[in-house]
């Protein structure tokens, strides 16, 4: 009887496993993999969820404070808690968020939100640009080694 009962309650176990992936996938449906848009109908809380429910890194930083590119690696590296030995410029910016990562062991993913950057003219069109390209190839990156690496971002 009890190992019936068992069975029944692992068999009831697998089937509800989808849903809770599916569920928990839910706000990323549709969502590619590896991807850096802008974060439009999607809430902050929602995607926090959604990475740890994925059992995904959750790398938050809000440029709502910045003024200038180094303004906003100083508030990334705070934020993301980055090394101390970062150099605070775009290459190592990808430098961090790539290579030691990799090699500090298998990753399970990353949901990225960089909210409120900067739209003024000591952080213009082209900086805005060039950290938005680091995060395109840090996904890109990420995609070769087939980990799921999402960036989200809204400008000031």
């Amino acid at each position: 009887m009890k190992r019936d009962l068992f069975v029944t309650m692992e068999r009831e176990a697998e089937m509800d496993a989808p849903l809770r992936r599916e569920s928990s996938e839910a706000p990323l449906k549709g969502v590619r993999s590896n991807i850096v848009q802008s974060i439009r109908a999607f809430r902050v809380q929602e995607l926090q969820d959604a990475a740890r429910s994925l059992g995904q890194h959750f790398l938050y930083a809000n440029l709502a404070n910045a003024q200038s590119k180094q303004d906003v690696l100083d508030l990334i590296a705070q934020q993301f808690m980055l090394p101390a030995h970062f150099g605070k410029n775009f290459d190592a910016l990808y430098d961090c968020m790539t290579d030691p990562v990799h090699k500090s062991g298998p990753q399970p993913g990353f949901i990225v939100v960089l909210e409120q950057i900067p739209a003024n003219a000591k952080f213009d069109k082209e900086a805005r640009e060039q950290l938005l390209d680091i995060f395109r190839d840090t996904a890109d990156y990420w995609a070769d080694r087939k980990i799921p690496f999402r960036c989200f971002y809204s400008f000031l």
